[in-house]
């Protein structure tokens, strides 16, 4: 089995094998508002599922974690992809998944979405959060 895709988002939904999603693709989150904070945000990813996998149940996890390697956030599941009838044997399936977190964000720095499989590491996505400016931070135009 492969990770096909894993993508940041502000919200992502599967509904009936069909990813949605709603402000993906991010890699660098701007806190306004200071640190810490509680950022919302979803992860989608695809799974690449061999002919010889399918009907067997398999372990998927997503973990958010620091710089250092401490765990943010985690969220396991189990699936099983079914031979649908009529599929042509030796053919592939994916399998997607969508998942909501809320993350406590102490401070700026550059964190990782981690996807396993079966308890193996497959797929890290970096991304950073930054500090922005505050509007009450700008010098005063006379």
């Amino acid at each position: 089995m492969e990770i096909e895709w894993l993508i940041l988002a502000d919200a992502a939904e599967v509904v009936g094998n069909k990813l949605y999603l709603l402000g993906g693709g991010w890699d660098r989150l701007t806190v306004h508002a200071g640190f810490p904070l509680e950022q919302h945000c979803a992860v989608a990813a695809s799974v690449r599922v061999p002919w010889h996998e399918t009907e067997i149940t398999h372990e998927f996890a997503i973990e958010f974690i620091t710089e250092d390697g401490q765990v943010l956030e985690s969220l396991g599941a189990e699936f099983e992809v079914g031979r649908l009838p009529g599929l042509t044997p030796g053919r592939e399936q994916r399998w997607q998944f969508s998942g909501d977190f809320d993350l406590r964000l102490d401070v700026p720095g550059r964190y990782a979405v981690v996807c396993l499989l079966e308890g193996e590491e497959r797929a890290r996505l970096h991304f950073e959060v930054v500090s922005g400016v505050r509007a009450a931070d700008l010098p005063e135009v006379s």
